[in-house]
């Protein structure tokens, strides 16, 4: 099974990039993340007619994650257990941030983590809060994939340039503790030979390969003894048009789960 995720940046805006993408890389199952749109006005048509099942969940024009699959969509969650909820202002409410489903056997999550804005500021509280509550979704012993953005580096080599970011977040100890206790609950990271998936739009971050690590594959034991391969597809983000964030890609070997569906 081919998974992907991958933070397209407004599903709208580039829905038949997407498909392309889909097509061109054989994948299996794509999470995405910073859908941007309503559940309505998701382009459910274009991937249907690519021969994939979605689960959206999406509020207004901020936010929103998608799972697209082939392989089949059961048990679809549109939020996790004590998902945590934010508001600066008003009441506070769940955001669209997480959404699960099972596909072709595997359990899997499609995570955008909250950015944090700043430390200090209330959305970097929630950001931590929403990790630590995720941490209880965690079963090590089943065949479990959380995806996504976690708007997180876990390590210095996962910037381009760890000065640069002192006082700054995603690189902050409580936010690399709180990775670090996501991987001690029972997940893995799956890791590949690319250093980034994320180039900034501002000042030619890409061109300069100015990056940053911060999507990811965390698998529970059982699936992550399954990977063959992973990789960032960079060649998608180096285009006109194209997200800031690239696809992270990885294969699991999971034929005896297609079989046991068969029989």
């Amino acid at each position: 099974m081919r998974i992907a995720t991958w933070n397209v940046n407004s599903v709208r805006t580039r829905a038949e990039r997407i498909a392309a993408f889909l097509d061109r890389n054989d994948v299996d199952v794509l999470a995405m993340q910073e859908t941007k749109t309503k559940d309505a006005t998701f382009p459910y048509s274009t991937f249907e007619a690519a021969g994939y099942e979605v689960a959206h969940v999406g509020y207004d024009q901020w936010n929103g994650v998608a799972i697209a699959s082939r392989v089949g969509l059961e048990n679809v969650r549109t939020h996790f257990e004590r998902q945590p909820s934010f508001a600066k202002k008003g009441d506070p409410v769940v955001e669209a941030r997480a959404v699960g489903a099972s596909c072709g056997g595997v359990d899997i999550w499609s995570l955008y983590v909250p950015n944090g804005r700043e430390i200090g500021d209330p959305h970097y509280e929630y950001k931590l809060e929403f990790l630590y509550s995720l941490r209880e979704t965690v079963d090590p012993q089943t065949l479990q994939l959380f995806t996504g953005d976690f708007n997180i580096a876990p390590r210095d080599e996962d910037v381009w340039d760890i000065a640069w970011f002192e006082g700054k977040t995603h690189v902050t100890e409580p936010e690399r503790a709180a990775f670090q206790m996501l991987l001690e609950s029972g997940l893995e990271e799956i890791r590949h030979a690319d250093p980034y998936s994320f180039w900034d739009y501002k000042s030619m971050r890409f061109p300069k390969n100015e990056g940053m690590l911060i999507d990811f594959h965390l698998a529970t034991p059982p699936l992550a003894r399954r990977l063959q391969q992973a990789w960032v597809d960079v060649a998608e983000r180096d285009d006109k048009g194209a997200s800031d964030h690239a696809p992270v890609i990885a294969d699991y070997d999971t034929a005896d789960l297609a079989l046991d569906q068969v029989r």
